[in-house]
């Protein structure tokens, strides 16, 4: 891949600091040991779901466009800010290797750094475990820790950013995002999600609580639902409230088990479905953001159409 950076954790952007900086490139978030995590042989949630997404990159030719970077320091402090020690324990004994699991919030973290920055203008994270059911009880939906969650706070802590927007459009409602931020106005979570699966809490009577009510957004879509149906909830709800809420950050839980054909979902997303939603998230990062975005890899069980949707959504990204 075209450029490594490795930013630490360490040294933080202050508020507008890169305003005047012209961000240039689509981050691209990636370490081997990744691969080796398991679920257990023949497991959907396998390593091969981000092998086919290199191989595909590759193939196409968007390796050598991102810029590569490599997750670095410790997030475990960060992971505190979202998760109680019990579940932190309780993961440290359910997982194949808890490093892993920690690796993939460091690579989070990696690239709201870069994003932070001004070193890449956006990027997306290539890691596993995915996250966003992640709450308090140990693992959830393959889940262990919440790394779009984690990554919103880190941004929020390190780089003094004051609102973060969290969009999910896994075919599962992101139940553990849900669960970090039900009474935060600070942070603005949209779902969308098939109104019935799994975990099937994502009512749109949901809409938050305390100073959080209204940051909560739940739109269920019922099943079979295709690029207009999710589009449109974009346009209806996702727009206006982001118009409202102005984001210093933008970050996507991308989960691609909505795109059609995906064996645990019944969505019928297209490629192109995934590239205009895309383009609608860049807006608005741009609009209100200084085009900082953060995409994180959720779900997406269909091998091959994961990475043709990833290979969408990056290329995307970087513009094309």
């Amino acid at each position: 891949m075209s450029e490594r950076l490795s930013p630490s954790a360490d040294s933080a952007a202050k508020p507008g600091e890169n305003e005047d900086r012209l961000p240039g490139g689509t981050g691209f978030v990636f370490h081997e040991k990744y691969l080796d995590h398991t679920l257990g042989e023949g497991h959907l949630e396998s390593p091969e779901r981000l092998q086919a997404i290199l191989r595909r990159m590759k193939a196409s030719g968007l390796d050598r466009l991102v810029k590569n970077i490599r997750p670095s320091g410790d997030p475990l402090p960060f992971i505190k800010a979202i998760h109680p020690e019990a579940h932190i324990r309780r993961v440290a004994e359910q997982a194949h290797d808890e490093s892993i699991c920690r690796l993939a919030v460091a690579g989070a973290l990696a690239a709201v750094d870069a994003v932070c920055r001004g070193q890449v203008m956006n990027a997306f994270c290539a890691l596993r475990p995915p996250g966003h059911h992640a709450a308090d009880a140990g693992e959830n939906g393959y889940c262990f820790y919440n790394n779009v969650a984690i990554a919103a706070r880190y941004a929020q802590k390190k780089h003094k950013l004051s609102r973060a927007l969290i969009v999910d459009w896994d075919y599962h409602r992101g139940n553990g995002t849900e669960w970090a931020f039900y009474e935060d106005p600070s942070v603005l979570f949209f779902s969308t999600h098939e109104r019935k699966a799994v975990p099937g809490t994502g009512f749109a009577e949901r809409k938050g609580k305390g100073k959080g009510l209204g940051y909560n957004i739940n739109v269920p879509l019922p099943p079979g639902a295709d690029d207009q149906a999710i589009l449109d909830a974009f346009e209806r709800k996702m727009a206006p409230a982001a118009e409202r809420f102005k984001p210093d950050l933008v970050l996507i839980s991308a989960g691609f088990d909505s795109r059609e054909g995906d064996p645990l979902g019944d969505f019928a997303v297209t490629d192109g479905g995934f590239a205009e939603l895309t383009r609608r998230m860049m807006v608005i990062a741009e609009t209100h953001a200084s085009s900082r975005l953060v995409s994180v890899l959720e779900g997406g069980y269909n091998i091959e159409g994961l990475a043709l949707a990833a290979e969408s959504h990056i290329r995307t990204l970087l513009g094309e």
